[in-house]
């Protein structure tokens, strides 16, 4: 009799030890799909691009922008195709900040941004490639011909904009930057100064200079003194971001590594993990790396 109770008993006890099953998620985001593609393409449409100002007899960096836009469409269209069809889910645009006082920008933008599902026709393969090939340059020649160049609030960009625009919770989110690095704009130029450290919403040579980081000291320099872009944002962590034409001021050997590092500090403390800063280059040479960012591999 003792035998069957104490049977009974380690049944009992195994069973409620049983682990119970999941309660259902009722708030939880949603699962996120990284064969999808959201991706966003911020031009910078400074004084940079201007063949006068910024001459570049190789390439002029109108060119190349338009030359990397055309590469970063080829890698978007190569993850389209690699997809059975009834997956198709992915998207791509491309923005300004702040946005160019010439309408005619808002309806090239408009005609830049495309959307992928299992109803396209196959025709809307060509359709994207064409506007890719010829649409980009005309929003540069526009803004050169133009002549007010409305700068970049690429700081403003990530505050307020880039969470909405470029960030989408059941996708993989990719932010192409073109950009010469420096960051300034009028509207959001200021610092924070505390004990430890002085960051500003912008970057230009002059602040470099005056912060003595033109030496192979520069990161103890930075390091000691808190130098760096005031933080826009708390947590990116499900945004990729890749900066393609960093084009540091001539004089100073150390300007390049410098604007990379204020990139760098900046992204870890917005908690982007996966990110990209590159010169400015001949595109046939960017093309690979951009292609391998999009892929992934």
């Amino acid at each position: 009799m003792k035998k069957i109770f104490y049977l009974l008993f380690i049944i009992s006890l195994v069973s409620c030890c049983k682990e119970q099953p999941p309660t259902p998620c009722t708030n939880c985001p949603p699962a996120v799909d990284s064969n999808n593609i959201n991706l966003s393409i911020l031009i910078d449409l400074s004084d940079r691009i201007d063949p006068i100002t910024n001459p570049n007899p190789t390439m002029q960096y109108f060119q190349r922008d338009a030359e990397y836009i055309k590469a970063i469409e080829k890698g978007f269209l190569n993850h389209i195709k690699s997809k059975r069809i009834i997956t198709y889910d992915d998207q791509m645009q491309v923005f300004f900040n702040p946005e160019p006082s010439d309408p005619k920008m808002n309806e090239l933008t408009k005609e830049l941004k495309v959307s992928f599902n299992k109803d396209i026709p196959k025709s809307y393969f060509d359709s994207v490639d064409k506007k890719y090939s010829e649409l980009p340059l005309n929003i540069y020649q526009s803004a050169i011909k133009d002549g007010k160049y409305v700068g970049s609030d690429i700081w403003e960009f990530f505050k307020n904009k880039v969470k909405d625009y470029c960030i989408k919770d059941d996708r993989r989110n990719i932010l192409f930057i073109l950009t010469d690095g420096y960051m300034y704009h009028e509207n959001t130029k200021f610092d924070e100064k505390k004990e430890n450290s002085y960051k500003t919403s912008y970057l230009t040579t002059k602040l470099i200079k005056t912060n003595n980081l033109t030496t192979s000291g520069f990161k103890d320099t930075i390091e000691k003194n808190g130098y760096g872009f005031v933080k826009a944002n708390e947590n990116l962590s499900n945004l990729e971001v890749i900066v393609l034409g960093i084009n540091p001021e001539k004089g100073n050997p150390f300007e390049e590594a410098v604007i990379k590092e204020y990139w760098e500090n900046w992204f870890k403390e917005m908690k982007i993990k996966k990110y990209q800063i590159k010169s400015a280059d001949l595109p046939s040479n960017l093309e690979p790396i951009i292609l391998k960012a999009i892929s992934g591999k």
